[in-house]
């Protein structure tokens, strides 16, 4: 048995449902843009600890929070410098034990973000291998390689990162080292085994301080198998048409991966109850299911409303294809709309559809555009989030919140150069714009530095605007966003069922309607006109709508619940 952080036996607290993960909703924290408590711009432990009562009147179930590790911050916080550790920007181990303490006696659960591709170049390991040189154990646990070239003066590949520019960085000695993302964001060598028993030990120690799941990021990314030789390695080009559905690409969603969670999940399995995890994995859709599977980690995301258009079908299928996937897993299925790497909802629906692109693929290339306010429809916008929302909450499974969507914010399109953070504008100029439009400090008050945020401004520009979505604001307005997910989180805690839906006969093409197994039926009109309410869902109880409801018409851009 494993102790806490007090060196107690830990068993976990008495009465807490194993499978309490399958339909609960988790907040995602961003922690450097959430609050700040001691006033250098960055939001810290602390203040997440202040913000508490706010997450219990919410009525979130778990917390997820992003890196708050010792990093250098080349990707915001997942170019780890130290797995069991807090950056002192952020706070101490102290705070973190204050924080989960704080966060439990409110009855909410705590996940934690697990980055296993890579570390930061500043952790001890890399700094190690850079020393140690060719040969050595200490660069056995990243993969180095000479390069190609007469000298080995080139790449060993023309490998393009995620984050732009080439996948391989050149050191000192003459060696070369991968990394899929930033170069300051070295891959490790999975084949090594004191990478996996040190991943266990950080499991461990945070299941020990009474953390309850994991989010693994790039979950289908750690294995890799690469020739011998340089020049048997595909290049670029010849990697981009390599199947990822077989567990055989070099790079992708190896079978082998499966092996490394099926390790993580007997460390899960020795705590009562056990930890939970959730795969951060962009694979084919066969290939989900082994990563929710109970034998691995148990849960993995389902990203499909991230890019999806704001239309009935769509939506529909989506659902279908993604309550298959889980009954295959065994799992539930997991819904988000927004999160740290795309984004926001209100402005994806805010901008003009098109077939032809995704939802989050015509909000890149408005950013790109400077985010021109003539193109945005933030009326529209807001009043499809709200209504995807509760569709989204109302669907069997878990809903994963994105910080500040609760306040119906658009995304802060037009961040000055100089201040942007993202490597992906860095190193993808004219290209990509990056992702800090999404991680902007939230607006707590109406006025104030940095609206509430902290006491010496924000480590990201907040535009004018924030202040009309401030918590301030919409406290005091019963019709605001927030108040609106006040009320469904308390709903959805009375309405909740069976893991199940039945889809009922709506007569438009522009209406979605399904039922859960005790009577509680969501409605959705995914068109711009009022349709009158559907036969099925006559005479049953109105409960809550994301718009006003007259007794007959479901609104344009709307989701009502009824219970039946």
């Amino acid at each position: 048995m494993a102790e806490n952080f007090n060196g107690e036996n830990f068993a976990g607290p008495v009465g807490i449902d194993p499978d309490w993960w399958r339909q609960a909703v988790v907040y995602q924290i961003y922690p450097r843009s959430f609050a700040d408590q001691d006033g250098n711009t960055i939001g810290d432990l602390k203040g997440i600890t202040s913000r508490v009562p706010y997450l219990k009147e919410l009525g979130v179930d778990a917390v997820w929070l992003s890196p708050f590790y010792p990093s250098e911050l080349a990707d915001g916080g997942y170019d780890v410098a130290n797995y069991r550790d807090v950056d002192p920007k952020i706070g101490t181990l102290a705070d973190f034990d204050e924080m989960a303490v704080a966060l439990k006696e409110a009855g909410i659960k705590i996940v934690v973000d697990i980055v296993p591709n890579h570390t930061s170049d500043q952790h001890e390991w890399f700094q190690a291998a850079l020393k140690a040189g060719r040969g050595s154990a200490e660069r056995d646990r990243y993969i180095f390689r000479e390069g190609s070239g007469e000298n080995g003066e080139l790449p060993p590949s023309d490998w393009v990162a995620i984050f732009g520019g080439p996948a391989w960085e050149q050191v000192e000695d003459g060696q070369w080292y991968l990394h899929l993302f930033a170069p300051e964001q070295p891959d490790l060598n999975w084949k090594n085994p004191e990478v996996h028993e040190d991943f266990k030990k950080t499991l461990r120690f945070w299941s020990d301080r009474g953390v309850d799941g994991f989010r693994i990021d790039v979950a289908h990314a750690l294995t890799k198998d690469l020739a011998e030789k340089n020049e048997d390695l595909p290049t670029e080009a010849q990697l981009q048409t390599i199947p990822k559905s077989d567990g055989n690409h070099p790079i992708w969603d190896r079978d082998e991966t499966k092996k490394i969670y099926r390790e993580w999940r007997e460390v899960f399995n020795e705590y009562n109850p056990p930890r939970t995890a959730v795969a951060e994995a962009w694979v084919e859709s066969e290939r989900v299911p082994a990563y929710a599977s109970p034998d691995g980690l148990g849960q993995a995301f389902n990203f499909d409303l991230l890019t999806a258009r704001f239309e009935a079908g769509e939506f529909k299928k989506i659902v279908a294809q993604n309550l298959e996937l889980s009954a295959k897993s065994g799992s539930s299925s997991t819904w988000v709309l927004s999160n740290h790497d795309v984004v926001r909802h209100a402005t994806r629906y805010g901008l003009p559809l098109s077939t032809e692109k995704t939802n989050e693929e015509i909000a890149r290339a408005w950013l790109l555009a400077g985010a021109p306010d003539d193109q945005l429809n933030r009326e529209l916008g807001e009043s499809r989030a709200r209504a995807a929302t509760l569709f989204e909450l109302a669907l069997p499974g878990s809903a994963y919140l994105y910080q500040g969507e609760e306040l119906g914010l658009h995304e802060a399109g037009q961040i000055p150069d100089a201040d942007r953070q993202d490597p992906t504008f860095f190193r993808s100029p004219g290209v990509n714009v990056g992702r800090d439009g999404c991680r902007v400090p939230l607006p707590w008050t109406r006025t104030g530095e940095s609206l509430g945020f902290g006491p010496a401004g924000a480590h990201l520009p907040q535009p004018t605007w924030f202040a009309d979505y401030s918590v301030e604001v919409e406290e005091a307005d019963s019709s605001s966003t927030l108040n609106l997910y006040r009320a469904a989180l308390k709903a959805r805690r009375e309405l909740q069922s069976e893991e199940k839906l039945e889809w009922l006969e709506t007569g438009s093409d522009s209406l979605l309607a399904f039922i859960r197994p005790n009577g509680w039926v969501c409605v959705t009109n995914f068109g711009q006109d009022a349709v009158v309410l559907p036969e099925a869902v006559r005479g049953a109880r109105f409960v809550l709508g994301s718009a006003e409801f007259d007794g007959e018409n479901v609104p344009g851009s709307a989701t009502l619940w009824f219970k039946s």
